[in-house]
């Protein structure tokens, strides 16, 4: 049985600073390449988990895409993905501070084009999984809206990244895209967009209300549940917080398909976000 993941695929260029930046001038640093993108990290740490998992996507006809997919079925990730002929596979510039704090610098690319595409939910689907990039961004919009459709048809639950802040509280028809009876996963930004409330548990209790379930991510904090359940994050040495909720939301999934409680997806998911911080790049 298969976990969907639809959405961005990227290629990340993750720069670990020693310091600040060295405004108009040079700042050495330790440059890698990573597979990136939150539906794909996603779809990357379920299969970790041993679930069976799918990733739906868009790369360019160029090297970087040929080699995107290539990663992810590498890891048993069954793909069904487009290709662009006009634009270039996403790439992102992730600067970590020494902190392990990630700023992102994305250019959307290929994942762009999403909506240009078809969709076709497998027969074997249990959990459909969209990325919140994909449902802000106006021209994947269309095929994220026909994955959560498609998925609802057929009574297949569906998860919910909020994914950004900034273009979250400018999308007024989020609510509307995403209807009353999903799992959303939104860190506390996010969350005070979508409900005003500063307080994460306040926040995820009226995300449940509205949305069906929902998870508040608070980084070093832990999570919490709109059941009002939370979790702790385990105290450990921040390498690199790129991908971290996208470890999170895959450790959360993989319990509650399997019956797992609340209490105890909530830890999985924990565990799985403290495996991404304590290692550079977004992927296990």
């Amino acid at each position: 049985m298969t976990i969907v993941c639809v959405g961005d695929l990227m290629v990340d260029v993750v720069a670990r600073l020693p310091g600040p930046l060295a405004t108009g001038s040079d700042t050495p640093a330790a440059v890698t390449l990573h597979g990136g993108g939150a539906a794909a990290n996603v779809a990357a740490w379920l299969a970790e988990l041993g679930e069976d998992a799918m990733f739906v996507g868009r790369v360019g006809d160029d090297v970087a895409g040929r080699e995107a997919v290539a990663s992810l079925t590498s890891a048993g990730i069954r793909c069904a993905v487009s290709v662009d002929p006009a634009r270039p596979t996403g790439m992102c510039i992730v600067l970590v501070d020494p902190a392990g704090e990630r700023t992102m610098v994305p250019s959307a690319g290929a994942n762009a084009g999403l909506g240009e595409a078809s969709f076709e939910l497998p027969s074997d689907a249990r959990l459909v999984y969209v990325s919140g990039y994909a449902l802000l961004g106006a021209g994947s919009r269309q095929l994220a809206l026909a994955a959560i459709q498609a998925a609802r048809e057929v009574d297949v639950p569906v998860a919910v990244d909020a994914a950004s802040s900034a273009p979250l509280a400018a999308a007024a028809d989020f609510a509307q895209w995403i209807g009353d009876d999903v799992v959303l996963f939104a860190n506390r930004d996010e969350a005070r967009v979508l409900t005003g409330e500063a307080d994460p548990a306040t926040a995820a209790r009226l995300l449940g209300t509205q949305f069906g379930e929902a998870v508040v991510k608070l980084g070093a904090d832990g999570a919490v549940h709109s059941s009002g359940s939370a979790v702790r994050a385990q105290e450990v040495d921040v390498v690199d917080s790129t991908g971290a909720g996208d470890a999170f939301a895959a450790g959360f999934l993989s319990g509650r398909v399997a019956g797992a409680s609340i209490e105890d997806s909530l830890s999985r998911g924990a565990a799985c976000a403290t495996r991404a911080i304590t290692r550079v790049g977004a992927r296990p």
